[in-house]
C-alpha cells in the first residue's frame, strides 16, 4: 500500500470521527477515536479546517478546539463542485473563443463600414457633379468605375494613413510596443486601440492572490515563522471568517500548525518557511488592489471611435429608413429624386436583381445593430467597473483601517481609520462603521469619548495579542531556521 492510498484512508477516518463528535473536537479526541498517531491528526485535522470551513476555538485550559460551524460540505470536491469547475472552464474556454471572433468582427464591421459608406457618399457626389454638368453617358459608366478606386483609396487611407495613424502610432513603425503603455515614444496600433476602447484592458489586479501570498509568505518570514489571525487579516484587508478561512489553507499549503502562547493566544508557526538559503526581503509593505480603468486610450481616441461608430450608425439608420419607405426605384429619374439611396440602389441593382434586401439587411439593419452593441458594451463594462472599484477601494479601505487599529489598538480615533487608504471611499462614515463592527466581532471593543469629543475605540484583546505574539516569537531560538554548512553535494 502507497503512501498516498493510507493518507487517503486516515483523512476519511478523520473526517469520519469529526462527524461523530459533531463537528467539535481537539487534536486528542480525534486520536483517541481514529487510532492514529497525534502528528498525523495535527497534519489533517488542518486539512480538513481548510476543506470544510472548520473554525479554531482555544479553550480555557489552552488546548485548540476543531469546530465545523458550516457542517461538512467540501469546498473542493463533490459534483456540485466539479459541475462548477467544468462550467468555469467552459465558459472560460468559450469567453475566450469568442472573445477574439468578436473582435474581429468588429474589426470588420467597423471599418468595413465606415469605408463603404463613404465611398458611396463620394460616389453619389461624383455622379451629382456629373450631372449637373450633363457629362456623357460614358462619363457616367466612369463613376463606377471612379467608385472601385475610391474604395481602394480610402481602404488604404485607413490603415496607412494619418487619419487613423496618427493619434495611435506616431512614430511606432518598428518599436517595442507593450500593452496600454508607450514605449519608446509610440504607441499602440489601431486595432489594439480599438480593443481597449471596447473591451478595456484586461483586469488590472490578474495574478493577485500570487502577490498576496508572496506578501504574506515574506511577513512570517520576517517575524520568525509567526501570524496571528489578527496581523492575517491586517495584510489581506480579509474580514474575520474569510481570514479564518483563508489562514487554514495557508497552513495545509505551507505546512502550518496552529499553537497556544502561554498567554492563550492562538498564534500559527510555519517553520519551514524560515529554512531559506537567501536573507529575509526587508521593507516590507502589504499590497492593494489597483482600481480597474476603462480604457488606456487617450480620451481624444475614443471619442474618435465613437465619432466613426456614430457616423455608421447614422448611414445605417438612414439606409433602413429608405428601404422601408422608399422600396424599390424602378426608373433613373426615381433614383436621381433619393440621392444616395438611388445611387446605393442603381450601383447594387448591377449585382442582383433585387437590390432592396442588401440595402435593408446588409446596410440598414447590420450597422445599425452592430453600432448600438459596439456602445452597449463599454457601456456595461463602465458599470461593471464602477461596481467592482467601489468592492476595491473599501477593500483598500479596510486594510488600510485595520492596519492603523493594528498598530494602536488602544486609541483609535474614528476620524483617523481609513484616511491613509490612498483611495476615496463612496461612503466613509459606513465604511467605518463596518470596518469597526468586523473586528470588534472579533476582537471586542470599548467606545468612548474624549475631551474634545470626539469618538475614540479601545480594542483591549487586540493588545493583549499583539503583545503575546511578539513574546511568543522571542521564545523562538532564531538558529532553528538556520540551514547551517553543507554536509553532503551531489558533485562529491
Amino acid at each position: 500500500m502507497t503512501a498516498r492510498v493510507q493518507e487517503q484512508r486516515a483523512y476519511r477516518k478523520l473526517v469520519s470521527a469529526l462527524r461523530q463528535k459533531h463537528g467539535r473536537a481537539t487534536v486528542a479526541d480525534l486520536s483517541s477515536e481514529t487510532a492514529l498517531p497525534l502528528e498525523t491528526v495535527r497534519e489533517l485535522v488542518n486539512t480538513a479546517a481548510d476543506e470544510f470551513s472548520g473554525r479554531l476555538e482555544v479553550t480555557g485550559s489552552g488546548e485548540i478546539l476543531y469546530s465545523f460551524p458550516r457542517g461538512f460540505t467540501s469546498r473542493y470536491r463533490g459534483l456540485g463542485v466539479s459541475l462548477r469547475r467544468a462550467g468555469r472552464t467552459c465558459a472560460g474556454a468559450l469567453r475566450t473563443a469568442g472573445t477574439w471572433l468578436f473582435k474581429v468582427w468588429i474589426m470588420v464591421m467597423l471599418i468595413g463600414y465606415f469605408t463603404l459608406f463613404a465611398a458611396l457618399t463620394l460616389l453619389t457626389v461624383f455622379i451629382s457633379i456629373s450631372a449637373s454638368r450633363n457629362r456623357s453617358s460614358d462619363r457616367d459608366r466612369g463613376g463606377v468605375h471612379l467608385d472601385l478606386s475610391i474604395i481602394t483609396l480610402l481602404m488604404r487611407m485607413w490603415f496607412y494613413s494619418g487619419l487613423v495613424e496618427g493619434p495611435y502610432r506616431s512614430g511606432y513603425r518598428g518599436r517595442a510596443y507593450q500593452r496600454g503603455s508607450r514605449v519608446s515614444g509610440g504607441k499602440k496600433p489601431v486595432y489594439q486601440a480599438v480593443f481597449s476602447f471596447v473591451f478595456g484592458d484586461g483586469d488590472p489586479n490578474a495574478g493577485w492572490t500570487e502577490r498576496e501570498k508572496k506578501a504574506v509568505i515574506a511577513y512570517i518570514q520576517a517575524h520568525r515563522g509567526v501570524i496571528t489571525l489578527g496581523e492575517f487579516m491586517t495584510l489581506t484587508g480579509k474580514n474575520p471568517s474569510d481570514a479564518q478561512r483563508d489562514i487554514s489553507a495557508y497552513c495545509v499549503e505551507f505546512s502550518g500548525s496552529p499553537e497556544v502562547s502561554a498567554e492563550g493566544t492562538l498564534v500559527f508557526r510555519f517553520d519551514r518557511l524560515l529554512l531559506r538559503n537567501s536573507a529575509v526581503p526587508s521593507g516590507f509593505s502589504p499590497p492593494r488592489r489597483a482600481l480597474r480603468t476603462f480604457s488606456s486610450n487617450p480620451k481624444k481616441a475614443n471619442a474618435l471611435f465613437a465619432l466613426v461608430n456614430g457616423i455608421n450608425l447614422a448611414f445605417g439608420s438612414y439606409f433602413l429608413f429608405k428601404s422601408l419607405t422608399v422600396g424599390m426605384l424602378y426608373t433613373t429619374a426615381q433614383a436621381a429624386a433619393h440621392g444616395l439611396y438611388g445611387v446605393t440602389f442603381t450601383f447594387l441593382g448591377q449585382m442582383a436583381a433585387n437590390p432592396l434586401p442588401l440595402i435593408g439587411a446588409g446596410l440598414g439593419m447590420a450597422p445599425v445593430a452592430f453600432s448600438l452593441f459596439f456602445w452597449l458594451i463599454p457601456c456595461l463594462r463602465a458599470l461593471y467597473n464602477k461596481k467592482e472599484n467601489k468592492k476595491i477601494q473599501f477593500e483598500n479601505f479596510r486594510k488600510e483601517g485595520y492596519r492603523l487599529i493594528w498598530e494602536n489598538p488602544l486609541l483609535v480615533r474614528e476620524r483617523d481609520i481609513g484616511s491613509g487608504s490612498g483611495v476615496g471611499s463612496g461612503d466613509s462614515e459606513r465604511d467605518r462603521d463596518r470596518v469597526i463592527k468586523e473586528l470588534g466581532s472579533y476582537s471586542g471593543v470599548d467606545v468612548s469619548v474624549d475631551e474634545r469629543g470626539e469618538t475614540c475605540y479601545t480594542f483591549t484583546e487586540l493588545k493583549r495579542e499583539k503583545e503575546a505574539a511578539e513574546e511568543y516569537r522571542a521564545s523562538i531560538d532564531p538558529q532553528n531556521a538556520e540551514l547551517g554548512g553543507t554536509v553532503f553535494d551531489s558533485d562529491g
